[in-house]
């Protein structure tokens, strides 16, 4: 096959004909860590074909995959408390936390791989260790912590992890956490550290520069338009360049929608039956940050606490050591909130525009049966200053109003499905939508996604081409060796892969 043209910043080929006759084999639409990752994999399964990117905004990795806009947590469950929900009999449930550290361990395995083919910078650019440390106080959320730990100190994904009680051995992980705080309220903490601190922006260029290097082709301020299906099977991609709004159009054997929160109206759009019933609810918030190098000395560890009663996971408080070109800052938050938006840079008239007669009632539904989650956002929205500010004292008692300065996260669209039951339900996490065929797929949701890029993408490939897929096999396995195994049921595995991806990274654990 041909190899493409590449690109300038902004994405001009000098083509002036709106309909390019020799089909495109991927379209990738969105530059965002699930684009670049898709397209990585891809280039390495398929070397020959061809690949376009699509991006609306005028650089790569500006919305959900910026380290500012909530992306940064390596998300591998060792301290995010809602992957280890508490059941109603008092027991705790830790299944989600395995699967979720399981498919971390192949981003890592994927990311080494790169790195050592040289495909990836030095990881330090990327990714650092980090402890992670889940924090909590009263009797009863140290009852559960202690729970959790228990179940997960011997299990082979969570070696290593400590726990305490004691706040003379707390101050040593964390020294803001204590000063301030009464020594009468019962506290409890869990280490890893195993953790780490992932700059998707930076992996996410660096991802696209090294398929723009290979021969793929990246537009810049380029909105798709329209997705319509031809009769020879192909897809029609009607895009827009955002400087002169000229139409033009390209065909594609291949249509991947990795668009963010635009995700569900592009993929309206390709009029997919298996796309019907799917809604959006939208969450924004904002963060509390420091780059003071005095406060940012007295915490380096990612402590996750846990969400106020009706609160999404997205919403679990955390105070974060976060490094961005090589930079150290900490934030806290998230604080919740509401927009109609379904991206940051996205427009008011978003959610209304994703209504349809197919997904209305599950929309309704799902409304319905989260009262209390509306409630928390309405809460979250009229909170005062000083209130936000206090909730950051709970983690960090010492902290100062002045050392901190408030920015605005980015736009998360959690899932609603149709339901028989209910209607309608409210999905936290993410989700794949493919054809029938296999020839258009897009990914909706939100948390855990960019740490578990690769996973979702090979999933992706495994049922967009299951023809082909078998004989894909062995560069996968080349990429992720433990491909297809459960680390969760091979403690010997699992450690001896840890232990070569940490090396591969430059991690400490």
């Amino acid at each position: 096959m041909p190899r493409p043209v590449r690109l300038g910043a902004h994405g001009s080929t000098g083509i002036n004909s709106r309909i390019v006759a020799e089909p495109i084999d991927v379209v990738l639409i969105g530059g965002g860590i699930m684009s670049a990752t898709l397209g990585t994999l891809i280039r390495q399964v398929e070397p020959d074909w061809t690949i376009r990117v699509f991006e609306r905004l005028s650089e790569p990795a500006l919305e959900s995959s910026n380290p500012w806009n909530n992306a940064g947590t390596g998300h591998a469950a060792l301290c995010e408390l809602n992957y280890a929900p508490e059941r109603a009999d008092g027991s705790v449930d830790i299944s989600s936390a395995i699967k979720v550290n399981e498919q971390f361990q192949v981003s890592r395995q994927f990311w080494s791989f790169l790195v050592g083919e040289q495909l990836l910078p030095e990881p330090e650019s990327f990714i650092n260790s980090t402890p992670h440390i889940s924090f909590v106080w009263g009797a009863k959320n140290v009852a559960y912590l202690r729970k959790r730990f228990e179940l997960m100190r011997d299990h082979p994904l969570f070696a290593g992890i400590e726990y305490t009680e004691d706040a003379r051995e707390l101050r040593e992980w964390a020294p803001a956490l204590i000063p301030g705080r009464a020594r009468s309220q019962p506290i409890a903490a869990t280490r890893s550290l195993a953790g780490t601190d992932v700059d998707f922006g930076a992996l996410t260029r660096a991802l696209l520069d090294g398929l723009v290097a290979g021969g793929a082709e990246l537009d810049t301020d380029t909105r798709v338009t329209g997705l319509h299906r031809e009769k020879d099977g192909l897809w029609r991609v009607d895009y827009k360049r955002l400087i002169g709004m000229t139409p033009h159009t390209v065909r594609a054997r291949f249509v991947f929608v990795g668009a963010g929160g635009y995700a569900l109206g592009l993929l309206q759009k390709a009029r997919i039956p298996e796309a019907r019933g799917f809604g959006g609810f939208p969450v924004s918030g904002e963060f509390l940050r420091t780059d003071d190098p005095e406060v940012v000395r007295r915490h380096s560890a990612k402590v996750y606490g846990k969400a106020a009663v009706g609160a999404p996971p997205m919403s679990v408080p955390h105070l974060d050591t976060r490094i961005v070109d090589g930079r150290a800052s900490l934030m806290f938050g998230p604080y919740a909130g509401f927009s109609p938006k379904f991206l940051k840079t996205g427009s008011y008239a978003d959610l209304f525009a994703s209504i349809r007669p197919g997904n209305l009632i599950p929309m309704i539904a799902a409304g319905l049966s989260n009262l209390p989650l509306v409630g928390y956002l309405v809460g979250q929205l009229a909170a005062s200053k000083r209130a936000k500010f206090e909730a950051l004292r709970e983690f960090f008692p010492g902290a100062d109003p002045k050392d901190w300065y408030r920015i605005v996260a980015g736009q998360r669209v959690q899932v609603i499905k149709k339901d028989a039951a209910k209607g309608g339900v409210l999905q936290f996490g993410t989700e794949v939508v493919a054809s029938a065929d296999g020839s258009i797929a897009g990914l909706l949701g939100a948390s855990p996604g960019a740490s578990t890029a690769p996973p979702i993408m090979l999933a992706l490939l495994a049922r967009c081409f299951p023809d082909r897929f078998p004989g894909w096999r062995e560069t996968i396995e080349r990429i992720v060796p433990t491909y297809g195994r459960q680390l969760a049921a091979d403690p010997e595995l699992a450690a001896a892969t840890m232990a070569r991806t940490a090396e591969a990274l430059h991690l400490t654990a």
